[in-house]
């Protein structure tokens, strides 16, 4: 569902790095942090980075395939706050989209690992609906349960941006292995009703963190790539309240809109508040770009600390 893997000359983020960054850190007001990738726990500097924005009193989250949850369950325990792993669906759906026979186990023998040292360890699912798991919304749910988790939450495949080291929208031939056809949209349209039905105490529990029009917000999005529907924006204020920022010091307003600045030849606050982010900042309508109508992963946070301009 990413590009990511596709890389040959693997970047990361190193702690002298991050250690140039957390004045700017902290003249930004920077609340949380989480570590994406690829997969974050390759990366052999990730305890040193997390006990640096830790000592700063930054929330350190990581986003992880789980895979290697077990090995470093000790370092997960003392240097993280809390774990997002991502599951596909019950063990084969989940095993099958991994393509590694005994993924399922390893991500449930790493939370177990990781709670065993630390029980109050808040882990939470994430699923990312597709055409090899559309009819299994509900196992999913399931399957969170099975491995422990505090919740579970769903967004659609990204089918048309050029995130995720993909240098180019994918080509047809590569949607049509995630995308849904016309009877699959129905099937996911089904499913969908059934899981809001019969987890309704789920849901108003949070341990399904969308709400029953999220998760049709699902179907519509699989609808419009089919023409059946429109494209409609999500309420989203990431712009305005995060940024992300890659291993190459490319820093983004989102995961989809175009990088404005990088790292390496500049200050956050300088990339942040300088003209060409202010401008797009100024000029972005979520409900009517594009980019913003076609947004999987929208993010809104009411935040006191938010993006200004410097004098």
């Amino acid at each position: 569902m990413c590009d990511i893997w596709r890389i040959r000359d693997p970047q990361q983020i190193t702690k002298e790095e991050l250690e140039q960054h957390l004045a700017s850190f902290r003249q930004l007001g920077v609340q949380w942090v989480v570590f994406s990738g690829g997969e974050p726990q390759m990366n052999m500097e990730l305890p040193a980075l997390a006990r640096m924005l830790r000592s700063e009193g930054i929330r350190v989250t990581i986003l992880t395939a789980g895979m290697l949850l077990e090995s470093q369950a000790q370092m997960i325990a003392e240097s993280i706050d809390d774990v997002i792993v991502s599951l596909d669906g019950p063990p084969e759906i989940h095993n099958r989209i991994r393509r590694v026979p005994d993924a399922f186990q390893k991500l449930r023998a790493g939370i177990q690992a990781v709670r065993h040292i630390r029980p109050e360890m808040t882990v939470r699912a994430r699923c990312t609906v597709q055409k090899q798991n559309h009819r299994d919304l509900r196992a999913a749910v399931e399957s969170a349960r099975q491995l422990g988790a505090n919740s579970i939450s769903f967004l659609a495949a990204d089918l048309t941006s050029s995130a995720f080291n993909r240098p180019t929208a994918w080509r047809p031939d590569q949607t049509d292995k995630v995308g849904l056809s016309l009877e699959e949209v129905e099937a996911l349209q089904r499913e969908v009703e059934r899981l809001i039905v019969d987890e309704e105490s789920a849901l108003k529990s949070g341990f399904v963190v969308e709400s029953a029009a999220k998760l049709h917000k699902i179907v519509q999005h699989f609808r419009a790539h089919l023409g059946q529907a429109e494209n409609v924006a999500p309420r989203c204020n990431a712009p305005w309240v995060s940024a992300v920022i890659e291993a190459s010091g490319e820093v983004r307003p989102c995961f989809f809109h175009p990088a404005f600045g990088n790292l390496r030849s500049q200050a956050l606050p300088a990339i942040l508040n300088g003209a060409e982010a202010l401008r797009f900042r100024a000029n972005l309508d979520v409900q009517t770009n594009p980019i913003c109508q076609r947004c999987v992963c929208s993010l809104y946070l009411s935040a006191e600390v938010k993006i200004q301009p410097t004098a």
